[in-house]
């Protein structure tokens, strides 16, 4: 099943958004899709041509054209430049116009209706205002016809109503002034010619304005997309030739140069250089990387030349990995955005519906003559609501919330985590490899015997596992010049141990207790074991043919920031506890170190998921933070799962987030970014509801009894427009932010 990127034109507005998504649900061979009314975007997934997601969306009235490679955004980039500039170029005109009459009439340049020139007068400005409409807002009357057409209303639906009301009353005014003269009262000869236009003016300047702020909101996706270079030297036969990056296949060899960017990801087959990952990881110091080394296309090369063999092209590298993951976030709706949704469908009917009543409670309780007042009400009314804003509070504050913290490497999987992380009340981290370097190392040995002898045979029972222990054991050997022994059988116990032949001899390698459940008596090294473990050290245990001959004390150190980490964690008001299969000494003494406040200790990989659910039965709202392999049902378990990973391993399907640098301070700028997101849209959901609670009132008229103030078309036309505006810059807000 393939996930296409769409582009989406001329929607504007939520109603536009909920008419595109009606007719996607129609369409039986879309599996899934999702909507970023923010990027005006939608991610769909199906198995079909992609043309017929792009015939649905033109059904409904709108444009998308499909988005493929770097060339495609960079076109699209263009197209919103040159959108802006009409915008703006548009509003001008209109707000020119509808300045010059505002003035013209304040100034008591305009004759008397009553007047030949006065009527003539009036007619050349409603002609003039008429061709500044279709200039101008052109598009708007179409969208708002296309909408009534497919039965859906939106925000064009309002404009088209408010304005188009504006001029047909200032028309029909002038036609009965012809027809009858006198027929109507002194009060009612006002011409709203120039409101129709500065609304108009003023509505486009909005948009212009929120175009150029959110063009800026997704920095960091467009970053992302500009880290792979166009072109790479690909090495054949000794021979170096620039090609195309899109030509290079797995397996060919690539020479990157001092100060180049990878171009794809490889293995380094020869040289030394340092690279800076920092865009991937957020990691500021550069990385040694030399022979048999992993690099990640994106990556920038130091001083050193490198020659690497291309492991991965195209949407299966990292970098590819990492676009997609950050994409499929921000077009994702958290619990918030989707109650957004709903009061949203019912938006533009329920102001509509009021106008209505507006109208009617004019005409029948305002002094003679009341319809010029009941239709400058009715007309603010349907001008000053906003839908735009109650649809942008969300998806503006998803998208700049994923990509601050995608800059920081943390890649954020789905809406909904966002918001749960406000709720979080427990963290759950796996020692190593979290909280630990996890590198261990074999540092104090305990024998029976010939010690090296033990650990010959000890190295070569364990050069079959691909645990970090194991690797241990297999290095400390090796570096005390001894080669492993050969290997008969191996047979591992996940979680306890291993089984193997050596020699001729039946070794037994792993924890105390699964030594002792094989008959093994271990209280000959109980006190060196104690004192191995209150140094916080992880124990191997080692029997040959039953008998315990070995004991091996593996330090894995804790990382330098994890300490700091666990305090900050505090400071948010969570409490941290340690979930690990070590010994509980040895557990308590790293957590001890890391200032963690409960351990939970001697569980197996299989009880981890357990041990989350009982977190949970306690009351607990518990995030799990572990490597996103061993510990995936515990990560899938928890309210929500943090992968801890390498820079290299990012779709990590059991996690909602991945922490691309191997650091548990990750973890808190996660967190601070997620509750600065939800904060940031509750913020633009209480500012757009409060706007409208408040703006649409007063608009109605409901000041006018106490004040005899009656809010003008245009003003409202510009409030409108500024609370959009409001709600994006509220949500850029978050491109500043502070983080650990």
């Amino acid at each position: 099943m393939a996930i296409y990127q769409f582009a989406l034109h001329n929607v504007r507005c939520a109603g536009c958004v909920r008419s595109v998504e009606k007719s996607l649900r129609q369409v039986e061979s879309i599996d899934d899709f999702a909507i970023n009314f923010a990027d005006r975007t939608a991610s769909v997934q199906t198995d079909d041509d992609p043309n017929v997601v792009v015939k649905a969306v033109e059904a409904a009235g709108y444009g998308a054209s499909l988005m493929q490679d770097e060339d495609d955004y960079a076109r699209r980039a263009e197209q919103e430049r040159q959108a802006f500039n009409s915008t703006l170029r548009k509003s001008l005109v209109a707000l020119g116009v509808g300045a010059v009459l505002m003035i013209a009439m304040l100034a008591g340049w305009m004759p008397d209706l009553h007047t030949g020139s006065g009527m003539l007068q009036g007619v050349v400005l409603g002609l003039v205002t008429l061709a500044i409409m279709a200039y101008s807002a052109g598009h708007i009357y179409k969208a708002a016809w296309q909408g009534l057409f497919h039965g859906d209303l939106n925000m064009d639906t309002l404009i088209a109503l408010g304005t188009g009301t504006a001029w047909v009353y200032s028309t029909g005014l002038l036609v009965a002034t012809a027809v009858v003269p006198g027929v109507l009262p002194e009060a009612a000869m006002h011409l709203y010619y120039e409101a129709a236009v500065m609304i108009l003016g003023f509505i486009l300047l909005g948009q212009a304005l929120e175009s150029r702020a959110r063009g800026n909101t997704n920095d960091a996706l467009r970053k992302l997309l500009d880290l792979q270079p166009r072109s790479a030297l690909r090495v054949r036969d000794g021979e170096s030739r620039e090609v195309p990056v899109a030509m290079l296949l797995p397996g060919d060899q690539v020479r990157i140069r001092p100060g180049e960017r990878v171009p794809v990801d490889g293995v380094v087959i020869e040289g030394s250089s340092h690279l800076d990952e920092s865009m991937l990881t957020g990691e500021p110091l550069p990385v040694k990387r030399s022979q048999g080394d992993t690099v990640t296309g994106g990556t920038v090369n130091g001083q050193g030349s490198l020659l690497m063999e291309v492991s991965a092209v195209g949407q299966k590298t990292v970098l590819a990995q990492i676009v997609a993951t950050v994409r499929e976030a921000q077009n994702a709706k958290p619990a918030l955005g989707r109650l957004a949704d709903r009061i949203a469908a019912v938006f533009v009917p329920v102001v509509i519906l009021i106008a209505l009543i507006t109208v009617g409670l004019w005409l029948w309780l305002a002094p003679a003559p009341a319809w010029p007042y009941a239709t400058v009400a009715a007309l603010t009314v349907l001008i000053v609501a906003c839908p735009c804003a109650l649809g942008l509070a969300t998806p503006m504050s998803v998208m700049v919330g994923v990509g601050r913290a995608a800059e920081q490497g943390v890649l954020i999987r789905n809406g909904d985590a966002l918001q749960r992380a406000r709720d979080i009340t427990t963290v759950v981290v796996d020692k190593t490899g979290t909280l630990t370097e996890g590198k261990p190392a074999v540092v104090d040995v305990h024998a029976e015997g010939d010690v090296d002898h033990w650990l010959r045979l000890a190295a070569g029972a364990e050069q079959n596992s691909e645990h970090p222990l194991a690797q241990a054991v297999v290095n400390h050997a090796r570096e005390q010049q001894l080669s492993p022994a050969a290997s008969e059988s191996f047979d591992a116990t996940a979680g306890s141990g291993i089984e193997a032949r050596v020699e001729g001899q039946t070794l037994l390698l792993g924890n105390r207790d699964w030594l002792q459940s094989n008959g093994v008596e271990t209280r000959s090294f109980e006190q060196q074991a104690d004192d191995f473990s209150r140094a916080g050290r992880s124990l191997i245990w080692m029997a040959a043919e039953g008998e315990l001959v070995l004991l091996l004390a593996v330090a894995d150190p804790l990382r330098s920031d994890s300490a700091d980490a666990v305090t900050h964690l505090h400071r948010q008001g969570l409490e941290v506890i340690m979930l690990s299969g070590d010994n509980v000494r040895t557990a308590e003494a790293i957590a001890e170190e890391a200032g963690i406040d409960r351990v939970i200790a001697d569980v197996k990989p299989d009880q981890k998921q357990a041990a989350i659910k009982a977190l949970q039965a306690e009351g607990k709202i518990v995030a799990m933070v572990g490597d996103g392999i061993n510990d995936a049902p515990a990560l899938a378990q928890a309210d929500i799962g943090y992968a801890m990973g390498s820079g290299t391993d990012v779709a990590i399907s059991s996690a909602d987030v991945t922490l691309m640098r191997a650091s548990l301070m990750s973890l808190v700028d996660a967190i601070a970014v997620s509750r600065a997101t939800v904060r940031n849209i509750k913020q633009n959901l209480f500012g757009a509801f409060i706007y409208n609670s408040l703006a649409i009132p007063v608009a109605a008229g409901v000041l006018y009894p106490w004040s005899g103030l009656l809010l003008n078309p245009a003003i409202a036309g510009a409030a409108m427009a500024l609370s959009s505006v409001t709600v994006v810059s509220n949500a850029r807000r978050l491109k500043v932010m502070r983080l650990k």
